[in-house]
């Protein structure tokens, strides 16, 4: 990924919605890593560890006796990312600015692991097989991606916010990132040569006004980008009522609304 076709950036707010989003996605990764197999004493690679969320959360799962190496490419997001965990008492945590492809280790890992990161990459299947090299014969590679096609069917009933949720997929599909690599992945693991991924789709359905608000978060973060490739903004009608808008929707819907679909996909290396 480079800083400059990254579709989401690295500014102060999309770091301060990436934590949030954190906070949200927590208990699903979790759970998800646990079944994958990561516990006490691992070492573990964190691809595109961002502000450093991820991370922070396998650093539990492995505790001090374990290891986790983040690598990202945004100096930024790095610095972000090393306060946060000298903050949280992380000692047994490190950041390394790297390219995705070009990881380098002297010592094999025994997870690989990565959270929302290879949608945005050109070429997933040569950074998962070079993630293999780098893994221990056993050891798991465990990706949790997304899939927006759950979301975009459960809203049908809910105009506004499905005018908004396909902007947003829209923006991000013409910024180069894949809204369906959570079913991709199966593929990918497939080509880059490991054994067909076990795999689970989760959708999280809630009414909380604090996680409603994950889609207006997202489309004002991509909005730069939205308007820069021209994507008409005229079903979304004024911007500036645009969340008070979403919010009575989802409030008079009496339902729940869905987070997009989060695929969590693993396998072991051979």
């Amino acid at each position: 990924m480079h800083d400059d076709t990254y579709a989401l950036g690295a500014t102060d707010a999309e770091h301060e919605r990436l934590i949030r989003q954190a906070e949200t996605l927590a208990p699903h990764t979790e759970r998800f890593f646990r079944e994958a197999g990561l516990g006490p004493g691992q070492r573990v690679l964190d691809l595109g560890s961002g502000v450093g969320d991820v991370a922070m959360l396998v650093a539990r799962l492995v505790g001090p006796t374990g290891e986790v190496v983040g690598i990202e490419r945004d100096p930024r997001s790095i610095a972000r990312a090393r306060a946060r965990t000298a903050d949280a008492g992380l000692k047994h945590v490190s950041f390394t600015q790297a390219d995705a492809a070009q990881i380098k280790s002297d010592r094999l890992f025994d997870a690989a692991v990565g959270r929302f990161i290879l949608q945005f990459i050109p070429d997933p299947v040569q950074v998962v097989r070079s993630l293999v090299e780098l893994v221990r014969p056993g050891g798991v590679l465990a990706f949790h991606e997304v899939s927006w096609k759950p979301s975009l069917a459960l809203t049908s009933h809910l105009p506004v916010w499905s005018a908004l949720a396909s902007v947003t997929r829209e923006s991000l599909e013409r910024s180069g990132g894949n809204t369906e690599m959570g079913i991709d992945v199966y593929r990918i693991f497939l080509e880059a040569g490991l054994p067909a991924p076990a795999m689970r789709l989760e959708v999280r359905l809630d009414n909380n006004p604090n996680f409603n608000m994950w889609l207006y978060d997202l489309f004002h973060t991509l909005l730069p980008r939205t308007q820069q490739h021209g994507i008409s903004l005229a079903a979304l009608g004024d911007l500036s009522t645009l969340r008070e808008r979403v919010e009575a929707e989802a409030e008079a819907s009496r339902s729940p609304i869905p987070s997009f679909g989060m695929v969590g996909a693993f396998s072991r290396r051979p």
